[in-house]
């Protein structure tokens, strides 16, 4: 079995990677929404809608 990431054999330790960089490059993917499905479900799409005009309605806070 090679690793998704860059194609090299994988190593037990870090199954199914070939390193720990290779695994921390794809918890990064997950974590900025790179795997994301789309959702077509109009309930999503409102509360999306929601969430972005509250989130404009607030005052940034200061530091």
């Amino acid at each position: 079995m090679s690793c998704p990431m860059c194609g090299k054999p994988m190593v037990k330790a870090y199954r199914p990677f070939c390193s720990r960089r290779c695994a921390d490059l794809d918890l990064a993917k997950w974590f900025n929404g790179s795997y994301a499905a789309p959702s077509t479900d109009p309930d999503d799409i409102e509360a999306a809608i929601e969430a972005a005009e509250a989130a404009a309605d607030t005052p940034p806070k200061p530091h």
